[in-house]
């Protein structure tokens, strides 16, 4: 083989020839270079990834403190402030200083709270970015769906002075406005109770009863007689039976002179007269119980017509209020839904005492205390009576145990006895039932004319007569008994998780010591005169409002 040599490269000799030559064929100086490429890429991401590992770690515990604190303030059984709540998760963790905002929203149903945070990290490795910023924000809801409150209200005589009718119409007309008018996903109910001597039902509660018994059919009178068993719980079940309350005045002294002498003609010159003066249950539309309405004018108009008049009886006030937050009561409602009596949006109410999401309230105000309470003995409230009434309304009674040999009635005009319910000039006479009796008379005069008159003509055998009709026509609960029960009312309210508010307006040392001690709490206690009424029922929607009690 021929070699052209002038393609090949002279090579220096000696030791600068073996350099060059070994210079060429060695790699280890592009290994080194290599390596220390990587090594530079990896040392930049580490620092990367330790800036953002350092970054996510305080991220997240900033994110876990602020879900924390919102959760805790936003939870209805929380009764601290909602800011104060949040900054005090924060301030134990640290990290007070990082809050940027806080919105604490209450509504008539639910607590809203919303945060934000920011927290600034310096950066260790990157490069070109000095400072990284932490945000963090969340928001809680707890709500309650449903509220059912139930006003009970003094209407009693008192209420007609010092302007104390005028001032709660205003106060509680006002209430229900505000309660109301907000509720946009209608889950709030109002029910009211007017009461005085007694509490009329109206027709729609009144019928629910299917066990009501001596029912006399006079027109817009629908109070009952509460047994004692219905004291035992915080219910009055639908199939509870009872009488119809007599309608009659036994308190009234009795005609139109002091000496119990009858008068020329009836006491009252028309039914109704003695129906609108009798104390214990009145006729009046104005008065009677409301169903659960969400209906604000409905509400307001009622209110603003409510009537004062009679005695007071603030336990048979609260027995009906708490009768309709219980949920024996619900068949009740179900039916007035299906009349079309309440709306439809409160089926399934009143809702069980621990469901969840539901507040139960009820308002017991009074400006009084109570006045023993009467109510007619059985045998007295229906059928037929053995008095009659002639066509001069003057009136004859039967005594079949008279000692007298065939003259068994007894007429106190003329302070005779007869052989039959006739007199001169009475004209066509006519038995009446016990109802009758009650529309026309006074039970004191028909306890004193027709059966304390014809025995005996001393006072004093007259009066133990009288006394012992009268004790038999009727029977009195005291006021200690009527207090006690009362208080029994209030207890089964609270136990059973009711919220009750309780206001004595203008009221004596002993009516404000029971409404207090009514009262779920010393804070839910007002005490109030004039215009403060106005105050006290703004401050219990403000509570409502508010949610700040444990449900």
């Amino acid at each position: 083989m021929v070699i052209d040599r002038r393609f090949l490269v002279p090579t220096p000799g000696g030791a600068a020839g073996r350099f060059l030559r070994n210079f060429r064929r060695s790699e280890n100086g592009s290994a080194i270079v290599f390596t220390l490429f990587l090594l530079s890429v990896l040392l930049i991401v580490t620092g990367y990834a330790v800036d953002t590992m350092r970054f996510e770690n305080k991220r997240a515990r900033l994110q876990a403190t602020l879900d924390r604190a919102v959760l805790a303030a936003a939870d209805l059984d929380q009764t601290l402030p909602c800011e104060d709540v949040v900054r005090d998760y924060f301030d134990k963790s640290d990290l007070l200083d990082e809050i940027t905002s806080i919105s604490c929203v209450q509504s008539i149903n639910g607590r809203t709270v919303t945060a934000t945070a920011a927290l600034e990290m310096n950066t260790l490795f990157m490069q070109g970015t000095d400072q990284l910023v932490a945000p963090a924000s969340g928001a809680a809801t707890e709500s309650i769906s449903d509220v059912e409150i139930v006003l009970v209200l003094d209407v009693s005589g008192s209420m007609r002075s010092n302007s104390r009718l005028v001032n709660l119409r205003n106060a509680a007309r006002e209430f229900v406005q505000e309660v109301l008018e907000n509720d946009v996903e209608d889950r709030i109910s109002i029910a009211i109770v007017p009461y005085n001597a007694q509490v009329n039902l109206g027709p729609t509660l009144f019928n629910a009863y299917a066990n009501v018994y001596d029912e006399h059919g006079i027109a817009n009178l629908h109070c009952v007689d509460l047994p004692p068993s219905v004291w035992s719980g915080t219910q009055i079940p639908p199939s509870t039976s009872m009488p119809q309350a007599a309608h009659f005045d036994a308190n009234s002294s009795t005609t139109r002179n002091t000496s119990y002498y009858a008068p020329q003609g009836p006491v009252f010159s028309t039914a109704t007269a003695i129906r609108d003066a009798v104390p214990t249950c009145k006729p009046w539309t104005e008065n009677l119980v409301r169903l659960p309405s969400q209906n604000i004018t409905t509400m307001r108009n009622q209110i603003a017509a409510l009537r004062g008049d009679g005695n007071t009886s603030i336990y048979l006030g609260m027995k009906w209020g708490l009768t309709l937050l219980d949920p024996a009561s619900r068949p009740i409602f179900t039916s007035a839904i299906a009349a079309n009596q309440i709306p439809a949006t409160l089926a399934g109410r009143p809702y069980d005492f621990d469901r969840e999401n539901t507040m139960k309230v009820l308002v017991l105000m009074t400006d009084g205390v109570h006045v023993s309470s009467t109510v007619m003995n059985d045998g007295y409230r229906s059928g037929l009576s053995p008095i009659y009434r002639g066509a001069d309304g003057r009136y004859a009674i039967h005594h079949p145990t008279s000692t007298r040999s065939t003259n068994k009635y007894y007429t106190p005009h003329n302070n005779s006895w007869n052989r039959n319910p006739i007199w001169s000039g009475s004209g066509t006479v006519t038995q009446l039932a016990w109802p009758e009796v009650w529309q026309d008379l006074r039970m004191q005069w028909v306890a004193w004319q027709l059966y304390a008159r014809p025995w005996g003509t001393s006072n004093t055998t007259r009066n133990t007569f009288y006394n012992n009709q009268m004790n038999a026509f009727r029977r009195t609960t005291n006021v200690t008994t009527m207090n006690n029960q009362l208080q029994d009312s209030c207890a089964q309210a609270r136990d059973a998780g009711i919220i009750v508010f309780g206001i004595a307006f203008e009221a004596p040392d002993n009516g404000q010591l029971q409404i207090s001690q009514c009262a779920s709490s010393p804070a839910h206690y007002y005490n109030a005169a004039g215009l403060e009424i106005a105050a006290a029922f703004n401050s219990i929607a403000n509570q409502i409002n508010a949610l700040r009690l444990v449900q």
